[in-house]
């Protein structure tokens, strides 16, 4: 199986096609840390990179947490949602 050339330091692009045929080998460059552009045309389309460490399942439902604390005790008036949405449809 043919492997995918790594691209130079400051360009780090790779084309759609590549990138399809390739896929499993930029999974593992962006587990390893890279920034990858994916071209279409010679155009950027999407990126393609590694999740940011600290951003564990614990600490997003810390952070719904925290939210939904800080909102206790806002209302709406009296109003229900119902009605602010018929209200947009008008």
């Amino acid at each position: 199986m043919a492997t995918l050339p790594k691209p130079s330091e400051a360009k780090k692009t790779v084309g759609a096609y590549e990138a399809k045929t390739h896929f499993s080998q930029l999974l593992d460059r962006a587990a390893a840390g890279e920034e990858i552009t994916i071209t279409k045309h010679g155009h950027p389309v999407a990126k393609l990179v590694p999740i940011q460490p600290g951003k564990t399942v614990e600490s997003r439902r810390a952070a719904i947490e925290k939210w939904k604390e800080r909102s206790k005790g806002l209302s709406l008036g009296g109003l229900k949602i119902r009605d602010l949405i018929e209200e947009g449809r008008r």
